[in-house]
Formats: C-alpha cells, structure tokens, sequence
C-alpha cells in the first residue's frame, strides 16, 4: 500500500476534520522520526501513521478501549490488506489491546500519537495559535505541568526512549514535521 491509497481508506472511513488533522499530524511526526531511526521505511511508517486512528469513528472505543486498533485492523482487512507489522503496530498504539508495544514503529507511534496532541495544546495557548510560534521549551515547561492537556499520556510520550532517541528529540521532530504541515493542520 502506498501512501495514496492510504489516504483514500483514510477518507472513505474518516469524515470528522479534527480526527483527520490529527492523522496527518501523527503522519507528519511519524516520517519525520523515519528519518531518524528507519530511513528507508518513511512512507511506510507515515502510513502507520496516517491509518492509526483509522477505526476512530467507526466502533465504540469509548465504552471499550480493548478494541480501538483491533477494529482498524479489520476495516483494513475488509479492504484488502494483509499487513501484519501495520496491524500490530496500529494495535500496539492503544495499550489497552493485546499488542503490546515492542518494536521501534511501535514505540514511535505510541509516542507520536499522543504528542500531536500535545503539540497542539500548546499551540493554541499561543496568541496567534500557530505552531511555528512554539518553542521547545514551552513544550517541556507544560509537559511537567501535569494539569495542562491532561489527555495527553506523558508515560506513552516517553516511550520514545525505547527507539534510542530522547523526549527531547520528539519534540523537536514533532514541532519540525508539525509547521510543515501547519497549513494543512490548520496550525
């Protein structure tokens, strides 16, 4: 699957536009920490991070988080796709399924997907709301204030570590990759 064809199974079963922003920001983080640490898997490891959420509007997750992955593994399957390092590493994002993270793409899309988020907190604490206005530092500062976007899994940020780069490094890959595509993220 290449990343076109991503986006559209990404379109056909994703409508809200705050879920897709997200997608394309956790994307976006994703290739940026490819480059980094699997140089030549960055299409495919944006397509992790593109589909991640993919099953977001389509099941219940809410009333049981056990099957938020589980269920974008067979809507993937549905349409054709058998891709067992996709699927693991789209389960192994939500602890809460029985992939339980292990790999580098795994820890990474842990990390990346509640990160996106945070990024975009702090953003809009900003006056202009854009996150080329963020700095590093205002990310760590709010980081260690355990209140603000209380959402956001600090314990899952840092398990970044696991793929050998710091809570530092994803920030700064994630603040990079972010005001790219700031226009895109309506950032």
């Amino acid at each position: 699957m290449n990343r076109e064809q991503a986006h559209e199974i990404l379109m056909k079963y994703m409508k809200g536009e705050n879920y897709i922003t997200h997608s394309y920001a956790v994307e976006a983080i994703m290739r940026g920490l490819a480059k980094r640490l699997a140089p030549d898997e960055v299409e495919y490891w944006g397509i992790v991070g593109l589909l991640h959420d993919l099953d977001e509007e389509q099941c219940d997750w809410r009333s049981d988080m056990s099957v938020h992955g589980p269920a974008s593994v067979e809507i993937l399957k549905k349409e054709g796709i058998e891709d067992k390092a996709l699927f693991d590493a789209i389960c192994a994002h939500n602890p809460k399924s029985k992939v339980k993270a292990k790999t580098k793409l795994q820890y990474a899309i842990l990390a990346a997907d509640p990160m996106s988020g945070f990024i975009k907190a702090v953003a809009q604490i900003y006056p202009d709301k854009k996150v080329a206005s963020v700095k590093h530092k205002s990310v760590i500062k709010r980081f260690n204030e355990k209140r603000f976007a209380a959402g956001a899994n600090r314990d899952y940020m840092e398990c970044i570590e696991f793929t050998g780069l710091s809570l530092d490094d994803l920030i700064d890959v994630a603040l990079e990759e972010m005001t790219a595509i700031a226009d895109k993220l309506g950032l």
